[in-house]
């Protein structure tokens, strides 16, 4: 067989398989969607303009493939039992969900909390935000990273490592520290707790970062080894800057209304000197972030969302298998 020709002009092969949201949605035409309008609206972020149809086509599908993914998982350590001759329990079903701030990754979170929770294989679903392994504020100010708030470096890496590799190990109860996106610090007296749940989704920037090289070049255990199913939330950078100033501007009469908010001092702003400032700190924080450290992990996912210009899902890549 001759060699194949990587020369320009021919088809080169990718790790994924390529799909526009038509031919996706197709994979939901008998599948009946389990919410109604006013639980969409519950789960929607700010600034996203999810809808039935986008539910329906997008994510009824993509929920479904994760819980047969999951009944593969419940599968293969069935086989694995049987070759051992012993009896381990299987571990809950871990998903990663990637993605820039404003891209619209905690709306996903949400949405395929409550849609993978409608199966009867996964009734309990339990969802995690990595905000809650953000050093808290005052060391952040110690170490002189509070303007590299969300960089990896402002996470308390082993404890998030730790957190997830305790729910792969099949922990019972697993705690995480809670934040607050009022005080946009950590609350010292609450916790989040995990117990036995079927799936879980870790959400956060960084979560499929690769592992850091320590001092004698040796790598460390990366997060993304203890992932089942990864998916990144994917967009144009020249969107995802809108959006994130568009929210800003929302939130002056939201959440930074509130007297408590950490950002209480831009509710006072006018419109101009608000786009100014969400763009300075989009620009001076969000956007290095994602150009440095967020979206070279986009190639480590199974599955890409990408968005079109109004946060609408234009297609689907799953990575082969």
């Amino acid at each position: 067989m001759a060699p194949m020709s990587t020369a320009p002009g021919i088809h080169r092969l990718s790790p994924f398989v390529e799909l526009d949201r038509l031919t996706w949605s197709r994979l939901s035409d008998e599948i009946e969607l389990p919410l109604d309008e006013a639980e969409i609206e519950s789960l929607r972020g700010l600034g996203d303009h999810l809808d039935a149809d986008e539910v329906r086509e997008v994510y009824l599908p993509l929920s479904r493939l994760l819980t047969l993914y999951d009944t593969a998982a419940t599968a293969l350590n069935n086989s694995t039992n049987q070759f051992l001759g012993q009896e381990h329990a299987r571990t809950p079903f871990v998903i990663a969900i990637a993605g820039s701030v404003a891209a619209g990754k905690s709306t996903t979170a949400r949405l395929l909390r409550e849609l993978m929770a409608r199966w009867p294989s996964t009734p309990n679903v339990q969802l995690v935000t990595t905000d809650g392994f953000l050093h808290p504020n005052a060391e952040l100010e110690r170490r002189g990273l509070m303007h590299r708030k969300g960089f990896p470096e402002s996470y308390d890496r082993r404890a998030l490592l730790r957190f997830v590799a305790d729910i792969k190990s099949g922990a019972l109860e697993v705690r995480a520290p809670k934040y607050s996106h009022v005080t946009y610090d950590i609350l010292p007296d609450e916790e989040v707790v995990v117990t036995a749940p079927d799936v879980v989704i870790i959400e956060g920037l960084n979560v499929l970062a690769p592992a850091k090289i320590g001092p004698d070049d040796r790598a460390a255990l990366a997060l993304s080894d203890f992932f089942d199913v990864s998916i990144y939330v994917d967009a144009r950078t020249q969107d995802i800057e809108r959006w994130y100033v568009e929210r800003f501007q929302q939130l002056r009469h939201g959440a930074f209304a509130d007297p408590d908010s950490y950002f209480h001092r831009y509710a006072s702003l006018s419109d101009e000197e608000a786009e100014e400032v969400a763009t300075d700190i989009w620009r001076r924080i969000n956007e290095p972030n994602l150009v440095r450290n967020v979206r070279p992990t986009r190639g480590r996912a199974q599955l890409i969302l990408s968005k079109d210009s109004d946060h609408s899902i234009r297609r689907v890549l799953l990575r082969k298998n």
